[in-house]
């Protein structure tokens, strides 16, 4: 019988598990890539920053050609996550961003986001994540939306040129906060075929009105990649799986369901000291929840 139960539809396939670089600070990224394909992982979710790839580096095409020779030949997929705190700004975590007032500065923040597709373009990467920044003090929000859309759009032709989903987060606390600010950018933009939608599922729980699982499905259309972490309702702290209050196997379900093909992505940035064993563990955990999910989505 297939997983659906219907005993004349195939199973899906089984989804793609990733671990973020950014819970890997520790860690060469030669050897976190290592670690991460030893431990049985699919892909992984790397973020430009300076430790691992740094978007700024002179010699970053070669290095991003290493890269894609060691993911080759671990066999790991990838995305790309623009989110460094300090890869900008030496001084002020995330900034600048694209809501700054400051044209130039949003110009450095345009300009992170075209590398990351170039890299992504050389590396084979599908998605390349972004978020849209804290609304400024004293700023319109109306105005924010317009600089967002307007600062985005080179981006998004950027993506679709070299086959690439922009696929922005909402953040709790940014602009773009929820799935119905990205709906919000998606018309202002047209509906272009290249913006898409990083779903973090623990955000859903945090301030999303609806179930992590239904956001899934109500957001299934849009999304090219997702970050997965616990969550607890109203705070926004990324919490290792079974510290939250998130019931996975609904979720793992609906993104099987779904048809969903690119990474999902553990997300634990703040956990990097134990970066090693979070991994192992959290694969063991997502693992064991996708075949609850399979077998009727009892708690994980």
């Amino acid at each position: 019988m297939s997983r659906t139960g219907d005993p004349g539809r195939p199973a899906p396939e089984p989804l793609r598990f990733a671990y973020g670089t950014n819970g890997l600070t520790d860690l060469r990224l030669s050897d976190a890539l290592a670690l991460l394909a030893d431990l049985g992982y699919d892909g992984v979710s790397l973020t430009l920053d300076h430790m691992h790839l740094d978007p700024l580096a002179p010699d970053l095409a070669a290095r991003t050609r290493r890269v894609a020779r060691d993911l080759e030949r671990l066999g790991l997929g990838v995305a790309i996550e623009t989110g460094a705190r300090y890869v900008l700004d030496a001084r002020r975590k995330h900034h600048p961003t694209l809501l700054d007032p400051d044209p130039e500065a949003r110009g450095a923040r345009v300009d992170l986001l075209l590398r990351a597709v170039r890299v992504a373009g050389d590396l084979g990467a599908p998605a390349v994540h972004c978020f849209s920044g804290v609304l400024p003090p004293g700023e319109p929000a109306e105005t924010a939306w317009r600089r967002l859309a307007d600062a985005l759009g080179p981006v998004v032709v950027a993506a679709a040129a070299v086959g690439v989903s922009l696929a922005i987060e909402p953040e709790p606390g940014h602009l773009l906060a929820d799935l119905a600010g990205f709906h919000r950018l998606r018309t202002a933009l047209g509906d272009p075929a290249a913006l898409g939608l990083t779903l973090d599922i623990g955000h859903c729980q945090c301030l999303e009105p609806d179930p992590p699982a239904e956001c899934v499905r109500a957001a299934a259309p849009w999304v090219r990649h997702v970050q997965i972490e616990d969550m607890r309702r109203g705070v926004h702290e990324h919490l290792p799986f079974g510290e939250g209050e998130i019931d996975f196997p609904p979720v793992l379900e609906a993104l099987l369901a779904a048809g969903y093909r690119g990474l999902v992505g553990v997300e634990l940035p703040r956990h990097s000291h134990a970066g090693p064993e979070l991994a192992r563990a959290s694969l063991r955990f997502l693992k064991d929840a996708e075949r609850a999910a399979s077998e009727g989505g009892v708690r994980c």
